[in-house]
């Protein structure tokens, strides 16, 4: 395919980018005014949907169906895309009479679509419809039709969906937030969805998931000598030790800022043992915290590295920033 080459103009290009912001801007405020009762009605066929919310649509519509799957897969929602095409051809089998069906199409002819409304009528499956044509044959087979119309499209030629696809996303994010604050979802709801993702690293990343422990966690005695707390703090390599008694409960922590602090004041170490230089009372963190409380704990007082205890206050970790910056909780 090919096209006549026409010299590119930049202030126009410009325009067209306004135009269309200001376009697909007044589709959307649009909605906000033809909003009603069907759209509580289509949450509420949702809300107590026993199985999932099939999104079904051709073309460009079928690609922000997807994405409305997919934002109400992670907002508490179960659902998931179905194409039209794939289900006249098996995958109608997917669907149950335990389902909702959200059907997008701009105009409500889309012929994948519309031949399946008799199948899903006989199967008794609820239909909610995001349409433009409310005079369409899928208006007139659903149970609730959401009015996506627009003015014009984006596009110069208002041909190609620009303006019909906003509208349609909108009605989607619409649903979603809608039933996420029915369900009563939460913050950790939402990174148990997205575990991999910066949220779901904070709200789930615990301080026993991150921290360093057995063998690897740096302790010394009261009376190991200087030269021991400084191996074993090399070793170890957390910039810090702890100080413990037999039976592992922390008694105080030296760490790399201590040992400058005591060259700087002239301060002969040759003897000194570990019960001599550590800092007592040393800030310490539990180990079924969250990350991001030992994050919060070293920024509140300005130190690098934090001591894990359990439940009965006895060490079983240590963890410092570049652990928690490996984990990617900071």
């Amino acid at each position: 395919m090919s096209f006549d080459a026409v010299p590119f103009d930049a202030e126009q290009a410009l325009t067209l980018a306004r135009k269309t912001f200001e376009i697909e801007a007044a589709a959307v405020l649009g909605l906000a005014g033809r909003v009603g009762p069907e759209f509580a009605q289509a949450v509420q066929l949702m809300l107590a949907c026993r199985g999932r919310v099939v999104v079904m649509g051709m073309g460009k519509s079928g690609h922000i169906g997807r994405k409305i799957a997919a934002t109400l897969a992670s907002t508490g929602t179960p659902a998931m895309f179905v194409h039209p095409g794939e289900a006249s051809h098996g995958d109608l089998g997917m669907v149950t009479d335990a389902d909702v069906v959200l059907a997008i199409s701009n105009s409500g002819e889309s012929s994948e679509l519309t031949s399946l409304l008799p199948v899903l009528s006989r199967q008794g499956v609820p239909l909610v419809a995001i349409t433009g044509g409310l005079q369409s044959a899928l208006a007139r087979q659903a149970l609730v039709t959401l009015d996506s119309s627009v003015e014009q499209e984006a596009c110069p030629l208002n041909l190609a969906p620009t303006a019909s696809t906003t509208a349609q996303l909108a009605l989607g994010d619409a649903l979603a937030v809608a039933l996420l604050d029915a369900r009563g979802f939460r913050e950790e709801d939402f990174a148990r969805s997205h575990p991999g993702g910066a949220l779901g690293r904070k709200l789930l990343t615990h301080v026993s998931d991150v921290m360093r422990s057995g063998d690897g966690v740096p302790q010394v005695s009261l009376d190991t000598s200087f030269t021991d707390l400084m191996r074993e703090m090399s070793v170890k390599g957390l910039g810090a030790s702890a100080v413990v008694d037999g039976e592992r409960r922390v008694l105080g922590i030296f760490t790399d800022g201590d040992l400058r602090r005591l060259v700087e004041k002239g301060v002969d170490l040759r003897n000194a043992l570990a019960g001599d230089v550590m800092h007592t009372k040393p800030r310490t963190v539990r180990s079924g915290a969250l990350a991001v409380e030992a994050v919060a704990l070293m920024e509140r007082y300005q130190i690098t590295s934090v001591l894990v205890v359990d439940d009965h206050g006895f060490l079983c970790g240590a963890l410092n920033t570049n652990d928690l910056m490996r984990a990617k909780v900071i």
